[in-house]
């Protein structure tokens, strides 16, 4: 009787590896540029917005009344591109995760579009999920085109490798994201065959995007110095506590996001929705308006400067402004709003917890809202790690990342799953 074989499929040829890695060092590169002009285009308009147009009214970026209008306005123009500009936006983020379908290619305007927009005027959303479906489209339709051989779906993963790897400035959080993703490939191979192109697109994007000048996600906090168990129950405090925060967070996002999308027309929705963002942004200040990278590192630069009160309601605000702005309709990512919650959580633990290093606090802080809003356990450690600037931690949230992720496994996505009917109708 003949015994089935076990032999591991073949590895990918040297040859097929270095032809690859052209198209994948290219989307890397061009990943990278399509993001940093999203930013420098998205910058100038913030700084038009901010700087510029408020003093020709005898206001400021602060003043209560130019926050409301700018926002409000950023919602009524996000919407009316939405409304009635082919392309409509591209997808909504609040139903995207990292990859997926790519938007089609006509598409490709208005998600730039309102992604500076959102970007510009204040809405506390990230650029990762339009940069990716911008990039993903690009690819497939240039590459798609010159090669039958190169599966769409490879490309779209090169896509999000350039994409993350220009993103956090470095190509190790995207290899730690698809780390997780590579076993269910149909690839063949060691994992270092199967991470072998995305790393080189997300170390082309990352090399690229630092080459350009774009912003990093690392910081420098005091170090953890020497070792104490306290340390362990001080991590997951913080950490817990963060997640169930984002758990919340996720529970009610679906809700939200019907109320909203209720009042049918994108116009009406987005506009109520810059509205609400225009009270928050009064409320917890400047800080808590815009992406949120800048404004982790203003508090990272003076964390002595503000008191509990003050963290406790930029983390609240800038929670509420996440969930309103995914909601109504507004494009943009939640990874980088969740570490500004993170930090300013964090820092929170750090006043609070006597002998807390502010390092353990940021990490565990960013830790766990991030393992809430990702699922990903990697990418949580990756981030918490790159904030602190701190290697020292790593043993520490390693194991108290183990508990957390308990938290946070069965619990709601903070992502929207349309119900069949509504993909359907969102299809035609």
């Amino acid at each position: 009787m003949t015994q089935p074989s076990t032999a591991s499929p073949a590895s990918p040829g040297i040859r097929t590896l270095l032809l690859m890695s052209v198209p994948a060092l290219l989307i890397g590169i061009g990943s990278a540029v399509v993001l940093r002009a999203l930013d420098l285009v998205s910058e100038q308009l913030m700084h038009f917005l901010w700087d510029y147009l408020p003093g020709l009214f005898g206001a400021s970026e602060s003043t209560p009344w130019w926050i409301f209008l700018v926002l409000t306005l950023t919602g009524a123009a996000v919407g009316a591109i939405v409304w009635l500009i082919p392309g409509h936006g591209g997808p909504d983020s609040a139903t995207t995760e990292l990859g997926g379908t790519p938007p089609k290619l006509m598409a490709v305007p208005t998600i730039l579009a309102v992604s500076i927009l959102g970007l510009a005027g204040g809405v506390s959303l990230g650029p990762e999920n339009p940069t990716i479906a911008v990039n993903s489209a690009l690819a497939v339709a240039v590459f798609g085109r010159l090669s039958t051989k190169i599966p769409p779906a490879l490309l779209v993963m090169l896509a999000v490798s350039g994409t993350i790897g220009a993103l956090f400035g470095t190509p190790v959080a995207a290899a730690l994201v698809f780390t997780g993703m590579v076993g269910a490939m149909a690839m063949p191979g060691s994992l270092w065959d199967k991470l072998f192109l995305p790393l080189a697109a997300a170390g082309a994007g990352a090399v690229t995007m630092l080459l350009l000048g774009g912003e990093t996600i690392s910081f420098t906090l005091a170090p953890l110095g020497d070792y104490e168990w306290i340390f362990l129950l001080q991590g997951f405090a913080v950490a817990a506590v963060s997640a169930i925060l984002g758990v919340l967070a996720a529970f009610v996002f679906p809700y939200l996001h019907r109320a909203f999308h209720a009042l049918r027309n994108p116009l009406v929705f987005t506009t109520l929705g810059g509205m609400i963002l225009g009270v928050l942004g009064i409320i917890g200040g400047p800080i808590t308006l815009f992406k949120g990278l800048e404004q982790t590192a203003e508090l990272l630069e003076h964390p002595d400067d503000y008191t509990p009160q003050q963290l406790a309601l930029f983390t609240a605000v800038k929670v509420v402004a996440l969930l309103i702005a995914a909601s109504a309709g507004f494009r943009g990512g939640r990874i980088f709003p969740a570490v500004f919650v993170g930090t300013a959580f964090g820092l929170l633990g750090y006043a609070l917890i006597p002998d807390m290093p502010i390092s353990l606090a940021v990490a565990c802080g960013v830790l766990g809202i991030t393992l809430a809003a990702t699922r990903d356990g990697w990418i949580a450690i990756f981030v918490g790690v790159a904030l602190c600037g701190d290697v020292t931690v790593i043993p520490l949230l390693c194991l108290i990342i183990l508990p957390v992720w308990l938290i946070v496994t069965k619990a709601p996505e903070l992502v929207v799953h349309p119900k069949e009917p509504e993909k359907a109708a969102a299809a035609a």
